[in-house]
């Protein structure tokens, strides 16, 4: 399997993001903590035990014990990333859980930069117990579109070519043929949109350093970029995704994953062919109501 991500490197940015520790470079995470802890507690039952899966500030699980839907959860970090709390430390995609160990997963902003996601989501199936409840954030598609297409071009104008700046993004339905082909039942996949402004160019570089969201690609450029090429990408992003006040746009796509283990008592879809009535013969008597 060709490795997309250098999982050194995704753990290395981490590391630097967490050491820095700037508080305002923290709101991505706490909006997903949020918005699955909403998710979590609209849920009619209760889970025992519950996981984080690499949450780097524990915010995710500390909102969803809020809830009260939790009686306890346990944290996955990353290896020497300097997180802090208790913890077990773990590879990106190795997860050391026992099978049918746990009745709630969550993950938030992580699943992005595995190269194997459809295995480490057989891994987290295999972890719950039946019905037993998985919940994430990813980064999908649209996710800083903006800033994509606008190194893209500064690379073609000053040197005729292009290499991957911006990391590639799953869409729904990518995400949601990966739960079933994992074994999940009734999975769920929306998204949600956030628009964050920034002064310049820089502004959002110096944050997505900060959330340990720089480039991890294996295939990217070993080459370091010139502070022209900086100044041209700076140009081009506010000429092209500013608003009137002069301030720039960046997108934030996060798909939000709802998905269960498999158990005797969910609903099951019909089995095809077992209708007993035909779809034509249905709307025609639907018809003869109006």
């Amino acid at each position: 399997m060709d490795l997309l991500f250098d999982q050194a490197l995704v753990a290395a940015n981490r590391r630097r993001a967490l050491k820095a520790g700037d508080p305002r470079a923290a709101f991505l995470i706490d909006l997903a903590a949020q918005e699955i802890a909403e998710r979590l507690s609209v849920v009619e039952r209760s889970f025992e035990k519950g996981v984080e899966l690499f949450g780097v500030t524990g915010a995710t699980a500390a909102a969803c014990l809020g809830t009260g839907k939790v009686g306890a959860m346990q944290r996955i970090e990353l290896q020497d990333t300097g997180a802090t709390g208790d913890l077990t430390e773990a590879p990106l995609e190795t997860l050391p859980l026992a099978p049918r160990s746990v009745n709630l997963v969550v993950s938030p902003l992580n699943l992005h930069v595995t190269n194997d996601t459809p295995g480490v989501f057989v891994q987290i199936n295999r972890a719950l117990v039946p019905d037993g409840l998985f919940l994430a954030a990813i980064p999908g598609s649209g996710t800083l579109q903006e800033l994509r297409e606008v190194l893209l071009e500064t690379e073609a104008e000053l040197t005729g070519g292009a290499s991957p700046r911006v990391i590639p993004f799953a869409d729904v339905r990518d995400i949601g043929a990966l739960l079933q082909r994992a074994g999940f039942a009734l999975p769920v996949v929306d998204m949600e949109n956030y628009t964050v402004r920034y002064d310049t160019l820089f502004g959002l570089m110096k944050d997505l350093r900060a959330m340990g969201m720089a480039n991890p690609l294996a295939g990217r450029s070993r080459k370091p970029l010139t502070r022209a090429f900086f100044l041209r990408a700076a140009e081009l992003y506010a000429e092209r995704h500013s608003d009137p006040d002069g301030r720039i746009r960046a997108t934030f796509s996060i798909l939000y994953v709802s998905a269960w283990s498999p158990h005797e008592s969910q609903q099951k879809p019909l089995k095809p062919g077992s209708a007993r009535m035909r779809l034509s013969d249905a709307l025609k008597a639907a018809e003869g109501k109006n």
